[in-house]
């Protein structure tokens, strides 16, 4: 008979934890599932050459990968769509797992399924399902895993009757091919309807988590507000995309004369806001607290982000390792309620 070594300094551990490599955990959502309140969102990991629209091959996604592990930035985000509906940020991934083998149950890995991908027909795309579970089926091929820990819906979806689309994530959960279900780019009306609808089926598999944009200047796209409050009180962790407004809130941008192609709002042509004097205005006005406290723009920001009440993980996106670790630090920032006010001064500048 096979006896497992015995480990000492597990033993010697709190029987209880809740932070891994220093990086602090809190619940997702009304759920069991602990994350690290810093993840890493990966829609910029691809293979570049292929012309995905990646920023980042697969060289630098590893390491940073390597590096996340490392630090305890755990909870990885990424779609199935992502890259140009190629795939390719749900592969980078797969190919961490099978050079990491022994590290999968320390990842908690979030993806996504709606729109159009693995096909052309109307039936590739939607909630319906045959979408739903096909979807799952090639995210799983792609990821080089079992299971997925959370799946989200990317958007809502209206001619599927909600009856099918969450049966089917019930499912999904029962063959233990999915653990956790999550929404994207829902409304307050989207999230009742589907609440009254589990409700009236009795369905276990309820929604922990809901990731829409949000950012410290714009806060909720107005299509969207009222579902971070709706979250508090609903007990589901709001996880932001976009948390650095493409960018914005980071140090490059107060440096306009530097940013050239490789910088998403340049190459989305969408510089008109940083070029707004208000906005430049609230720039400086942060990265000069940012300073006075020792941090970054970004820190600053994304420190902020996490105070808000329901407001789960952050899942900035990072280009190189060294931004990762810089965002991994956030995890130790506390701010004050002093610091709070002095940043929300900022913000509600008009």
């Amino acid at each position: 008979m096979d006896y497992l070594t015995p480990n000492p300094d597990l033993y010697n551990i709190p029987f209880l934890i809740d932070s891994y490599k220093d990086m602090p955990y809190v619940s997702l959502g009304g759920s069991g599932l602990r994350v690290p309140v810093v993840g890493l969102g990966t829609w910029k990991m691809g293979y570049p050459d292929t012309g995905d629209g990646s920023r980042v091959n697969e060289q630098q996604s590893l390491a940073i990968l390597d590096r996340a592990a490392e630090l305890g930035v755990c909870f990885w985000d990424t779609a199935n769509r992502y890259n140009n509906a190629s795939g390719n940020s749900e592969r980078i991934i797969g190919n961490w797992f099978q050079q990491n083998p022994g590290d999968r149950r320390n990842i908690i890995v979030a993806t996504k399924a709606f729109g159009g991908m693995d096909g052309f027909t109307p039936n590739h795309c939607r909630l319906s399902r045959s979408n739903i579970l096909e979807s799952v089926y090639a995210s799983l091929e792609r990821l080089q895993t079992d299971y997925i820990d959370l799946l989200y819906f990317h958007s809502y979806e209206g001619s599927t009757p909600a009856e099918e689309s969450l049966t089917a994530i019930e499912d999904l959960v029962k063959q233990d091919l999915i653990r956790y279900f999550g929404v994207s780019n829902f409304t307050v009306e989207n999230l009742e309807s589907y609440k009254s609808v589990q409700n009236q089926l009795s369905i276990r598999c309820r929604v922990v988590a809901v990731q829409n944009q949000f950012d410290p200047l714009n806060g909720e796209a107005e299509k969207y507000r009222g579902v971070l409050n709706y979250a508090h009180q609903e007990g589901i962790s709001f996880v932001a995309w976009s948390p650095l407004a493409k960018g914005l809130l980071s140090e490059k941008y107060l440096h306009m004369e530097k940013i050239g192609e490789g910088d998403r709002l340049y190459d989305e042509g969408d510089l008109k806001k940083p070029l707004d004097k208000i906005v430049i205005q609230k720039l400086n006005r942060l990265a000069s607290l940012a300073r006075q406290w020792e941090l970054t723009l970004s820190q600053l920001a994304l420190a902020w982000l996490l105070s808000l009440p329901g407001m789960g993980p952050i899942i900035p996106s990072s280009s190189s390792v060294k931004q990762l670790e810089e965002n991994a630090d956030v995890g130790k920032v506390r701010l004050n309620t002093e610091q709070l006010q002095q940043i929300n001064d900022v913000l509600s500048t008009t």
